[in-house]
């Protein structure tokens, strides 16, 4: 926990994606952003995938991955920051689920259930998008107690949409075992 926390760290899922521009750059200056706030520290990433785009199909591939972050800020200010990264990083809204250079969405934190005109926790489609369970299954320890683990692996088994994902790149962010601050 760093100096500015006030309370406890929770930890949060965060789900990733670029398919305009350099999307790995670009998802590494996201994770840097997000890293460099002084309440979230970056503790777990998965493995790059490249996905085919859902929805809105007139767009280039997509590369999609997910981060596990501690973070003593409340969902709607980890939210909110979210967004600001979004936006220095060049995100326009035009197309819904259209072409992007980066996108960022709150998926999970600590069990919390929420539901506000901002935000839905845990999000709505997490369970419904391969695209987000793969990577996220990359990194939600078996021992986690929130029952996120076993909710993702069962929503994995049953999910469409698996076929059009196919690894990138395993992450060279630093892990958990990296000095902090490095």
């Amino acid at each position: 926990m760093n100096a500015h926390s006030t309370s406890e760290a929770s930890e949060a899922y965060i789900a990733l994606g670029a398919n305009l521009g350099e999307r790995e750059h670009t998802l590494y200056e996201a994770i840097t952003a997000l890293d460099e706030h002084p309440a979230i520290r970056v503790v777990r990433c998965s493995s790059l995938y490249e996905t085919e785009p859902v929805g809105y199909l007139d767009q280039p591939s997509f590369l999609n991955m997910t981060v596990a972050v501690s973070t003593t800020l409340a969902p709607e200010e980890l939210l909110f920051y979210m967004l600001e990264v979004e936006s220095r990083l060049g995100r326009v809204r035009h197309i819904p689920n259209g072409p992007r250079t980066i996108d960022l969405d709150l998926l999970w934190m600590e069990a919390t259930q929420l539901a506000t005109p901002d935000l839905e926790l845990p999000h709505p489609r997490m369970l419904e998008r391969a695209f987000v369970l793969v990577p996220l299954a990359d990194i939600v320890p078996s021992q986690d107690s929130s029952g996120l683990y076993s909710i993702v692996h069962t929503a994995l088994n049953s999910v469409d949409g698996k076929d059009g994902i196919q690894l990138w790149k395993t992450c060279s962010w630093r892990n958990d075992s990296a000095p902090f601050g490095s």
